[in-house]
């Protein structure tokens, strides 16, 4: 592993385990064994060492949303509620990770293209929403829908990984909101398609 992916992978690891508080070049460097001035070789400013981190983190749900989906049920519907769970899992187990790849200034950055990684995830959830819709459904668009429920999935992330939802209704799994949030949006679970 070269240096610049080690610095990658240690800035991710601790943000993972500390939290986008923690994340600077110097600790990065302290961590990977380098001089504190070996990561500007490769990230000349904090913003690009974040979106380094925050791309391998995108990289890396589309590779569990893949996997997940590659051998998984075969209805729009069900494969949704699949995407939609690997979505909460990434954002529980890699919550550090996660707060940093929707950052707007890192997302607005244009470094390493972040737009051309987190985009493809989105046009495969706005795939399966058109697939199951209802075919008689009036708009909103299947681009809309997919950014309400999306939007719906980044608050049930959030706010489980605050605690809130705990607390407010004693769930003990994220995952206990995804039928709710799929209902909400795309309506009741059609027969023969969960």
């Amino acid at each position: 592993m070269d240096l610049r992916d080690r610095l990658v992978r240690v800035g991710g690891e601790l943000v993972d385990s500390e939290g986008i508080g923690a994340l600077s070049l110097r600790e990065i460097a302290r961590r990977a064994g380098v001089s504190h001035g070996a990561p500007r070789r490769y990230f000349p400013t904090h913003l690009e060492l974040l979106s380094a981190v925050a791309r391998e983190g995108f990289t890396e749900l589309a590779a569990r949303a893949e996997a997940a989906l590659a051998d998984g049920p075969g209805g729009p519907r069900a494969r949704l509620s699949v995407l939609a769970r690997i979505y909460l899992d990434f954002a529980v187990e890699r919550r550090g990770r996660y707060e940093l790849m929707f950052r707007h200034d890192i997302l607005n950055s244009g470094y390493l293209g972040l737009r051309d990684t987190s985009l493809p995830l989105f046009h495969l959830l706005t795939d399966l929403v058109a697939q199951a819709l209802p075919s008689h459904t009036p708009a909103p668009s299947p681009e809309v829908v997919a950014a309400a429920l999306w939007a719906n999935l980044h608050g049930i992330a959030e706010l489980w990984n605050w605690g809130s939802l705990t607390l407010a209704t004693g769930a003990a799994d994220p995952g206990s909101f995804l039928e709710a949030a799929l209902t909400a949006h795309l309506g009741p679970t059609p027969g023969g398609d969960a």
